[in-house]
């Protein structure tokens, strides 16, 4: 009884299928916010620009909140739209196209003694990492319009996936100060752009913990990675983003592997009939 109250008065207020569409906005000021942060570290009263980056890379971090509940609350007030479906992605692509590569170029620029061919190129892996996302986008924006069913999986990275690898290094350097990540960040953005537009699959990471419910190996492994959250913030942020990023090409090379083994174990007259139809002499 109490249900069919509720979705009565989820029919009846026009005005909770405005949710999603607020949340969604919420994300895109978050990149939008993220990116005129960045830009503080060209201020001459800017005494500590790994502050300021780490503060971005949180706020990036923080709108993957809103990302994930549009999605859910369009689902729970039966508001999803396409409509909706292009204003995500669009946010999408100022949260976590545009604003981390803003965030890497900036760093690379203020941080690092760069001459002028060394700056072209960090702009040029930016740009391709942007490029990508963008990519990444319109192709999801295609199947889902395409193929009415959502899948358990992504087909390439998820542009927040891409977005909290960048953003895990730019808080990690800022906490521990490894002049390495600097260097090798720029690089990783554009590896991360080739993922985002590979056919690698990715698991849907709110599918999954949703399915944790009824499975007790994957409640185990949550409440192993929220006690290592409290007790090793920074490091266990930076080592869970990476290792779901390295899952996908690991998990890939090992289902090819697994597959093409097991096409050679099979003898190639197994493939044919073994039962003879017995042929009948006419008398």
């Amino acid at each position: 009884m109490l249900t069919k109250k509720f979705r009565n008065f989820m029919q009846n207020n026009r005005w909770l299928k405005k949710v999603p569409t607020t949340l969604t906005i919420c994300n895109s000021l978050c990149g939008f916010a993220a990116i005129l942060y960045t830009l503080h570290v060209y201020s001459e009263e800017c005494p500590d620009p790994e502050r300021v980056l780490e503060i971005s890379a949180w706020i990036i971090m923080g709108a993957m909140i809103f990302d994930a509940l549009d999605g859910f609350c369009a689902r729970l007030f039966n508001a999803a739209s396409m409509h909706g479906l292009q204003m995500d992605s669009l946010s999408d692509m100022v949260t976590f196209g545009v604003a981390p590569s803003v965030v890497v170029a900036v760093m690379a620029h203020k941080l690092r003694d760069l001459k002028s061919t060394d700056y072209y190129i960090v702009w040029c892996l930016c740009a391709f990492y942007l490029a990508c996302a963008a990519s990444r986008l319109a192709k999801y924006n295609v199947h889902a319009m395409l193929e009415k069913k959502s899948s358990e999986k992504f087909s390439g990275l998820p542009t927040p996936g891409a977005a909290a690898g960048v953003c895990s290094l730019v808080i990690y350097y800022s906490a521990h100060e490894l002049r390495q990540i600097i260097y090798i960040l720029p690089v990783y953005a554009a590896v991360l752009g080739l993922l985002m537009i590979s056919n690698i699959r990715y698991m849907h990471i709110g599918k999954w913990i949703q399915s944790a419910r009824k499975d007790r190996r994957k409640l185990l492994v949550i409440v192993v990675l929220l006690a290592m959250l409290i007790k090793f913030p920074m490091t266990s942020v930076l080592v869970a983003i990476n290792l779901y990023i390295l899952s996908g090409p690991f998990t890939e090379f090992f289902l090819r592997k697994y597959s093409s083994s097991e096409k050679k174990s099979v003898p190639d007259h197994e493939s044919e009939s073994e039962t003879e139809i017995p042929t009948v002499k006419m008398q």
